[in-house]
């Protein structure tokens, strides 16, 4: 067990150079906080923005520093001590350090925003052709694999599958996009837009082969060949990318003491143990409004956070109960949801016509709202999005 002794001290310690780690860091600033701050990375990069890595920087028509989520001059401001390359490795609670392959560092305040990591099939490592994306490094692999392929299959009909399928289209590629779902983001978007979300892919000219599980890849000298769904049927490829979600990044801290379960356990302020909190894509805490767990991995939720741990580790007490937020460009399309779509919601058309590609739905369950879908009406659904708040944000019930 460390004891901190030898290890570089800072006030606060961010784990992660995401974009929940860095609004840490400018809402600490923004708060007031004056003590040291160090933020430790596990990869080489300054903090950057991973939606355009399905997009603008896989189909190339973004660079790589056109990512960055400020420019270093900016970052210069905020007088932290950026380390990166750096993993971290362990937690010990009682010191509050963190170790990696190279040091400690020990801290009064430890934020633990480390994110998340794809999920893969048993038996695709070590396959050439076989991609995910989470990362810069692994878009930018992906991009130049998409460059030399012919025939590609997309095994997850989620945002990210969706996205990928539809910039690799553009790209001018052969793409079937599969998945257990009856159309791409069905549970996201709900049967009415997820169904025109399919028929915008098929006209785009992506095969859809939706409603059955994926057993695995074949592969010929080491080389995919393939992808093979549960029903035998085998799609032929020489590149697949895997997108069927996330898993937090938690196998560094199962030994920490802190409670893990599908993420970090915290509170509505961040809070995990003594001096120790979580945010981002990794947080697991509970809403106080929906009166339950839940754990959201879209940059609006993480920033929120990210600004609600700050306040807490300056004093200041707020909850984060966000309305849950998501946004997706595909083709012509921007889709945008405020809320939580369940299956047990009911869903109207309150403005547009799904048939001319702008309209907006918003979803209830018992006649109380529960979110708002928005096709390429931004204006429209934002409106909407405000009889929302009384659900996801009622206002605090002031005291006898």
């Amino acid at each position: 067990m460390s004891t901190g002794r030898g290890a570089r001290r800072t006030g606060v310690l961010v784990v992660g150079a995401s974009a929940a780690g860095l609004a840490t860091v400018e809402a600490l600033r923004r708060e007031g906080y004056t003590d040291p701050i160090t933020l430790l990375g596990g990869e080489h990069h300054l903090p950057y923005d991973r939606p355009p890595l399905s997009k603008q920087v896989l189909s190339g028509a973004w660079r790589p520093e056109q990512t960055l989520l400020r420019p270093p001059r900016q970052l210069t401001g905020f007088d932290c001590d950026f380390v990166l390359g750096k993993p971290a490795l362990a937690l010990d609670l009682a010191s509050r350090t963190v170790s990696t392959a190279t040091g400690e560092f020990t801290a009064d305040h430890v934020v633990l925003a480390t994110g998340a990591t794809p999920r893969l099939f048993p038996g695709t490592e070590g396959i050439t052709g076989v991609h995910v994306l989470r990362t810069l490094d692994d878009a930018l692999a992906l991009r130049d694999a998409l460059r030399t392929a012919r025939r590609v299959v997309v095994v997850g009909e989620g945002v990210l599958g969706a996205e990928i399928a539809a910039t690799a289209s553009r790209s001018g590629l052969d793409v079937t996009l599969t998945g257990p779902q009856s159309a791409p983001m069905a549970a996201q978007l709900g049967p009415l837009a997820a169904e025109r979300l399919a028929a915008l892919h098929t006209g785009e000219g992506v095969r859809l082969r939706l409603g059955v599980g994926v057993r695995g890849c074949t592969a010929r000298d080491g080389a995919v060949t393939g992808v093979v769904l549960e029903d035998s049927h085998e799609l032929p490829a020489d590149l697949v990318v895997i997108a069927i979600g996330a898993i937090p990044m938690t196998d560094w801290l199962i030994d920490s003491g802190l409670t893990l379960d599908n993420g970090i356990v915290c509170d509505a302020q961040g809070r995990t143990a003594p001096g120790v909190y979580a945010a981002g894509d990794v947080a697991r805490w509970h809403h106080p409004a929906l009166g339950t767990a839940i754990r959201l991995e879209n940059r609006t939720s993480a920033t929120l956070q990210a600004g609600v741990v700050a306040a807490t580790i300056t004093g200041v007490e707020r909850a984060h109960q966000p309305i849950p937020y998501f946004w997706t460009d595909q083709f012509d399309a921007k889709i945008q949801v405020h809320g939580l779509i369940t299956a047990d919601a009911n869903a109207r058309v309150v403005e547009g016509d799904p048939a001319d590609g702008r309209f907006v739905v918003a979803f209830d369950r018992a006649g109380v709202p529960a979110a708002v879908l928005g096709w390429n009406m931004p204006k429209q659904v934002a409106a909407y999005r405000r009889a929302l708040v009384e659900v996801y944000s009622p206002a605090p019930v002031p005291a006898p």
